[in-house]
């Protein structure tokens, strides 16, 4: 399925410019096209949390099929932006882009800038393969005085709260 840009998302690569003018946390979310609403509510939620977050199908300037033009643009997003976040779903870890995506983010940025948000079915299951378990996650997490979402490193059992996080 191909997604055309919306109305309020036409300027995402202007608004992604201002935030790295202004030193504001960005992240590229590697995603499949098919988990289209709940890319849209992860993006909200980071926004949320002051993230800005690039999402290829909201960027006009891509080309409307898949071509050598799209994998350089990907590339040059991955690199250019502070984090690389990988929404591990069903959907994408049988998709032919996210792990090429998360392969090359791999070789260009520091592991810590990368980010495994995993997800669960509605049978318990969560959806990833071995190797994203390389990475740092994002999962709820709890302190003596506060609950929300955190950033954990592989196999840990402390996290840092998102809002926390810096590049």
């Amino acid at each position: 399925m191909n997604y055309r840009a919306e109305p309020a998302f036409q300027d995402r690569s202007r608004v992604i410019n201002e935030a790295l003018e202004k030193n504001r946390q960005t992240a590229f979310l590697s995603h499949s096209h098919k988990d289209y609403e709940l890319v849209r509510r992860v993006q909200a939620f980071l926004r949320d949390n002051g993230w800005n977050v690039y999402v290829d199908w909201q960027d006009e300037s891509m080309p409307t099929s898949t071509n050598r033009e799209t994998a350089k643009k990907i590339k040059d997003k991955i690199l250019k932006l502070d984090w690389f976040l990988f929404l591990a779903t069903q959907n994408s870890m049988v998709s032919r882009w996210c792990p090429w995506e998360i392969g090359y983010a791999d070789g260009v940025k520091p592991i810590s800038n990368i980010i495994v948000i995993p997800t669960t079915d509605q049978s318990g299951k969560t959806h990833g393969s071995e190797y994203l378990d390389l990475y740092r996650r994002i999962e709820h997490g709890s302190s003596p005085t506060k609950s929300a979402y955190a950033v954990f490193d592989p196999r840990a059992q402390r996290g840092t709260f998102l809002e926390s996080i810096h590049r």
